[in-house]
């Protein structure tokens, strides 16, 4: 059996779907799986053993060059994919479902009308499953694919699944210390509002005694972190990571302490302790908790199907909660 996923985007989107795989695997060691991704995120899949290819599309770049033409090319090396006995859209966007079409296959699948905030994707597909928008992402993947193969996969399967990313190399660049517990701190994120204030970060610095290390992966991002070493001189920037780079440091660290954001989610998928804090966002949907990997959300209450931009409740997560998280990963 030849399957295809389709799952462009983004960072995190695609970390929390790709927990799928071993499921897949186990059940089938035979099964071929493929996984169509935009080319920013290739890093990601391309080192994982249960994929046997990736393909690119650059639906992101014919947008931002605004190049009709090169949109078409696009879509048009994706006539030349397959043939596939299924293809399942795990983004259930339009783009996403578009793109599904588009590919030779037997049967394509992806989630009902009732199940997206893009209603019209499902029209794309000739099989639909129902499964709440706003319901855990994660048991949202696994119940698609679940449905798609026949498969039954527990929440204790979940529990105890294996770490998944793969660098594909073995050296990093960064200063990590043998003798304290190095922290990862994520100040950035895709909106504002999801961002923990970096005078709080600074200030956790003087709680826990660690090494802590900054992330950035843009200019905003890098001068959220300089923000932060001017108040916390003692905290280590990182130089601009590549995915595999990234994933190879949440494998080294001790603990990821960020907001509702990729890196953060590697840890969960890397089986990483991490602590992430919700506040426009919801932390019962967009994670997945454990012993290991705490979530903390503000008392906003959030509209999975809307988010609130101008909601920056995050910032209301005190250090305090933080701190007994960080204590409960590591009590003895």
């Amino acid at each position: 059996m030849k399957i295809a996923i389709v799952k462009l985007s983004a960072l995190g989107d695609i970390v929390h779907a790709m927990v799928v795989l071993q499921f897949i695997k186990k059940y089938n060691q035979a099964i071929e799986i493929d996984w169509v991704v935009e080319e920013g995120y290739k890093e990601l899949l391309e080192f994982n053993p249960d994929i046997n290819k990736v393909h690119i599309v650059n639906l992101k770049k014919a947008k931002k060059k605004k190049s009709i033409l090169l949109l078409l090319n696009e879509l048009k090396k994706l006539r030349n994919l397959g043939p596939y006995d299924l293809i399942i859209d795990m983004q259930g966007l339009i783009k996403s479902a578009i793109v599904s079409s588009l590919i030779t296959s037997k049967v394509t699948i992806g989630f009902d009308k009732s199940s997206t905030r893009e209603r019209i994707a499902s029209i794309f597909y000739n099989k639909t499953f129902n499964y709440g928008y706003d319901k855990n992402i994660i048991e949202r993947n696994i119940a698609l694919v679940g449905f798609s193969l026949g498969l039954k996969i527990s929440k204790k399967n979940i529990e105890n699944k294996v770490p998944y990313l793969f660098p594909g190399q073995k050296y990093i660049n960064t200063e990590l210390s043998s003798t304290k517990k190095n922290i990862l701190l994520v100040p950035g994120a895709s909106l504002a509002s999801k961002r923990y204030p970096v005078t709080k970060f600074a200030e956790l610095t003087n709680l826990i005694d660690a090494n802590y290390l900054v992330i950035w992966g843009n200019e905003e991002e890098k001068d959220l972190a300089n923000k932060i070493k001017i108040l916390a001189p003692n905290i280590n920037i990182c130089e601009k990571l590549s995915i595999a780079n990234l994933i190879l440091l949440v494998t080294k660290v001790d603990l990821i302490i960020g907001p509702d954001t990729g890196p953060t989610h590697m840890a969960w998928a890397l089986n990483t302790p991490s602590i992430t804090l919700f506040g426009s966002t919801p932390g019962h949907r967009n994670s997945y908790a454990s012993k290991i990997n705490q979530v903390l959300e503000s008392k906003s209450k959030v509209n999975p199907f809307k988010i609130d931009k101008n909601d920056n409740t995050i910032s209301d997560i005190s250090l305090n909660k933080i701190l007994k998280a960080f204590q409960d990963i590591f009590k003895k």
